[in-house]
């Protein structure tokens, strides 16, 4: 058995094995002598390297005995150097402890080189796996512990102190430490590691499989968005497959995207056309027996124009496209008054409903429409009027604005081809303001005369007295009473359709107006014009009825005898006939009974009242055939325009020449009706009508003849003061003011005295500023009456006002729509405004909280100079 050697760093030699730490544990070896000089283990001590001590090492390796401490340290050492040593644990009865056995070496401090325990540490190390304990901070231990480690407090191993520099109490600190870790059993940890390992497992092949699924997905995505989406023109795409189309402004913001030929089955092929279907400067593609699509591009100076044409080839098929209105993709304007008048658009929700003019309290559009939609990023859509057209807005809880087209029994029963056809163009570029003013109608002068340039300077100028003519007396006094105000102008006086026995007569009531060719003429001498209301309508009550049906001037019922003509309901009449303008005889049979009266009564000017598509027989068939019941209004005005003067008209789909004024919708006398004014006269003019007439000031509301005084039954149901006055505020600042109830019917003198203020104020700083945009507007096309991001289209904020509006690009106007409020929230453009109540100066591009705004007051702001200092 070999002899072990053990240096104590000063180069002796020590052959006494204590139960005690010495400076350097010795190690058992079975080949040749072994040292341990300088804390490593090697062959030979050099006594050139001077000796270091074994003990100022921390230990990080502890066994189960502080007298064993120096050997588990050489234990240590040994396994970084790569010697064998064993980890063996043992257990008894009273506690568990861990040792470390290094060939001989024994917690008892037994002589190395003992076989018998050399073999049970063998057997030992067959049953617990080799494992390092972990490394854990040095603590102090306290002398209890000491004691029951069996070691003094005061003396450590081998005569040591404690202040000596071999053992330290962090040392001992650490034994504890380890101890008490160690015994936890091994099994358990060994098990919760192979479970950490297993969960690490699990959590990452989780991890890498949701990578490659989102990686798949992407592609996916990119691949149909990307890939196949093919840049058929300049800032268009269009993916063939999707059926998806994307259009962008040439900054490269994407400003329209829209999902075409809704409806086509997924699995139906797309082929480019065949030849003979092609189009020139056109790119055409069929999904079999389905539809066929042409694409187009044209470019403008400030714009780029994509022209979208669908041919169904099926009669199952209507095309149908639809855009993307979420918020993200901008505001929407145009089209024409909606129900419940969403301000934008995108606010409201329509059903898929025919695009033709109607009783806006029972159909889905009013009486003024035109197939065009502006959008705030720059972007508008037109649509041909040739389409037979259905609209919906948000149906189905979606974000989305389809178009249609699609044949009917009434609105579009008229097939210009075998099946629909949908026609519309999408022009884009980076300012809306522009793009919609190189869309409005130009040169509205064409053919204006003189004394038409007159007409609409006295409408903007004068008011409008709306009567309806019960008896003679009752528009003799009336207009007395206007006169006996003494504060505003003669003006014109409407007489609605109730001047005749019966609609269609065409001649005054000489019951009820025997004398009016007299009575005319004393209202021409006080400085009143007279305006007639007329109607294509011919009631199966009229003395003109049989003569019409003789002439076949009526519009005939389709599939019946020519001869018999189509009936339907207007207002009152329940039974009327429509005069067939298509028929060249219907037109010189109109305008002799016209001039006719024209001549006896010296009438100035006739007003329209075409009523609405819906008011059209279901089934009407006329001479020539119309594209929908709309375009008679069209063809109807343009008919009367070349013969006698026309002041207005009820309804369009078209602009009528001025100095035709057309009027919005009739408004009931309620506090929400006077909230849809404002955006149905923003709709208005900007879809193209900027000559426009309001309804009468408090609403459009039918007064029962008073049984006390039936000569004067204006007097009675007259709409609430308040009400009254804040509409007669917002009226001031529109172009045409319109009365129906006088302010000197109030028994409340303060109506009177808001009224004579008013209209002071149109007269010095309204008129004047209506009369110099109605001059820019016939040179651009633009509208008097504008919504504010028309003054700044980049302000975000100018793009949701509702209830403000201005007149031109100088004046805004904020007027209270609610009962009882006494302030209004306003929000001014870019610049500095005069404020209209105060005199004040407010800078722009900012709200106004709680603005103050008494009863008789209106809000308004003046635009200052650009250089104002503020």
């Amino acid at each position: 058995m070999s002899t072990t050697r053990i240096s104590n760093g000063n180069g002796n030699n020590d052959s006494k094995l204590a139960g005690h730490n010495e400076t350097c544990t010795p190690v058992a070896s079975t080949h040749g002598t072994a040292r341990i000089a300088n804390g490593r283990n090697t062959e030979t001590s050099s006594p050139e390297k001077p000796a270091k001590l074994c003990a100022t090492r921390i230990r990080r390796t502890s066994v189960s005995m502080p007298t064993s401490l120096d050997k588990m340290e050489d234990l240590r050492i040994d396994r970084q150097k790569g010697t064998a040593s064993k980890f063996t644990r043992s257990e008894s009865d009273d506690s568990s402890s861990v040792t470390f056995s290094n060939s001989g070496s024994t917690p008892n401090g037994s002589p190395l080189g003992s076989e018998t325990e050399e073999e049970a540490n063998d057997e030992e190390l067959a049953k617990v796996p080799l494992q390092a304990p972990p490394r854990r901070k040095s603590r102090v231990m306290s002398p209890m512990m000491n004691e029951k480690l069996g070691n003094d407090p005061m003396e450590l191993p081998g005569g040591q102190s404690a202040n000596s520099t071999i053992t330290s109490v962090n040392s001992i600190s650490s034994l504890l430490k380890e101890k008490l870790q160690l015994s936890i059993p091994q099994a358990l940890r060994s098990s919760k590691k192979r479970q950490n390992a297993d969960y690490r497992l699990r959590a990452f092949v989780g991890i890498l499989f949701l990578c490659v699924v989102f990686l798949v997905g992407f592609a996916h995505v990119y691949y149909t968005q990307h890939v196949l989406q093919r840049a058929y023109f300049d800032k268009f795409r269009f993916n063939k497959n999707e059926r998806v189309m994307h259009v962008y402004s040439s900054t490269g913001a994407e400003v329209i995207a829209a999902r075409l030929g809704e409806g086509i089955p997924p699995d139906t092929g797309v082929f480019p056309c065949l030849a003979h279907h092609q189009k020139p400067d056109s790119v055409c593609l069929e999904w079999l027996q389905q539809a066929r699509l042409y694409l187009a591009h044209t470019k403008h100076a400030v714009m780029h124009c994509y022209h979208v044409t669908w041919q169904s080839l099926s009669s199952y098929y209507n095309p149908k496209d639809c855009f993307d209105w979420s918020p993200k993709r901008g505001h929407w304007y145009g089209g024409g008054q909606v129900q419940n008048m969403p301000y934008p658009l995108e606010r409201g929700r329509l059903e898929l409903s025919p695009f033709v003019t109607g009783d806006i309290t029972k159909h889905s559009f009013g009486n003024v429409l035109k197939r065009y939609f502006l959008n705030s990023k720059g972007a508008t859509i037109l649509v041909d009027p040739e389409t037979p057209l259905y609209v919906s807005i948000n149906a189905n809880r979606s974000n989305n604005f389809c178009l249609q087209a699609k044949h009917d029994a009434f609105a579009y029963i008229n097939h210009l081809t075998p099946y629909p056809q949908l026609n519309y163009t999408i022009c884009a570029t980076d300012n809306m303001k522009n793009l919609h003013s190189s869309m409005a109608e130009k040169s509205l002068w064409d053919g204006l005369k003189p004394d038409e340039l007159r007409a609409v300077h006295s409408l903007l100028s004068e008011p409008v007295w709306q009567i309806s003519p019960t008896s003679e007396a009752a528009v003799y006094n009336y207009t007395e009473d206007v006169i006996a105000l003494g504060f505003l102008r003669q003006g014109h006086v409407l007489l609605s359709e109730e001047w005749q026995p019966s609609t269609g007569d065409f001649i005054l009531d000489d019951e009820r107006f025997p004398s009016m060719e007299e009575t005319i003429n004393i209202i021409h001498r006080r400085g009143f014009r007279i305006v007639f209301t007329i109607q294509p309508f011919i009631s199966t009550e009229s003395i003109n009825f049989r003569d019409a049906v003789s002439n076949r001037l009526l519009i005939s019922e389709r599939g019946s005898d020519p001869r018999i003509p189509a009936l339907t309901r207007y207002k009152q009449s329940n039974s009327v006939g429509v005069l067939d303008t298509t028929n060249n005889k219907t037109l010189p049979w109109l305008q002799s009974k016209l001039e006719s009266l024209i001549m006896k009564y010296h009438v100035d000017s006739f007003y329209l009242d075409l009523g609405t598509a819906q008011d059209m027989p279901h089934y009407y068939k006329c001479e020539q055939p119309l594209t929908n019941p709309d375009h008679y209004k069209t063809i109807f005005t343009k008919s009367i325009l070349g013969s006698v003067p026309v002041m207005g008209v009820s309804g369009a789909i078209s602009r009528p020449r001025a100095p035709v004024f057309v009027s919005l919708p009739p408004f009931s006398s309620s506090w929400k009706a006077i909230k849809t004014v404002i955006p149905t006269v923003l709709t208005y003019g900007m879809i193209g009508y900027p000559f426009i007439m309001p309804g009468a000031v408090g609403g459009d509301v039918a007064l029962p003849m008073s049984d006390n005084n039936p000569d004067n039954d204006f007097e009675v149901n007259l709409p609430d003061k308040e009400l009254y006055i804040r509409w007669l505020q917002l009226s001031t600042f529109l172009p045409v003011i319109r009365f129906t109830h006088l302010p000197s019917k109030y028994s409340d003198e303060s109506v009177l005295e808001i009224a004579k203020r008013l209209t002071t104020l149109r007269q010095k700083t309204v008129t004047p500023l209506l009369k110099k945009y109605a001059k820019e507007t016939l040179d651009t096309g633009l509208p008097i009456i504008r919504p504010l991001w028309m003054l700044d289209p980049a302000d975000p904020a100018c793009h949701v006002v509702v209830d403000e509006f201005s007149v031109g690009e100088e004046l805004i106007v904020a007027p209270v729509l609610y009962s009882g409020s006494r302030q209004r929230e306003v929000y001014l453009p870019a610049g500095v405004w005069r404020d209209g109540i105060d005199g004040s100066l407010r800078k722009g591009s900012r709200w106004i909280h709680n603005y103050r705004v008494a009863e008789d007051k209106v809000a308004y702001f003046v635009k200052m100079p650009d250089n104002t200092r503020f």
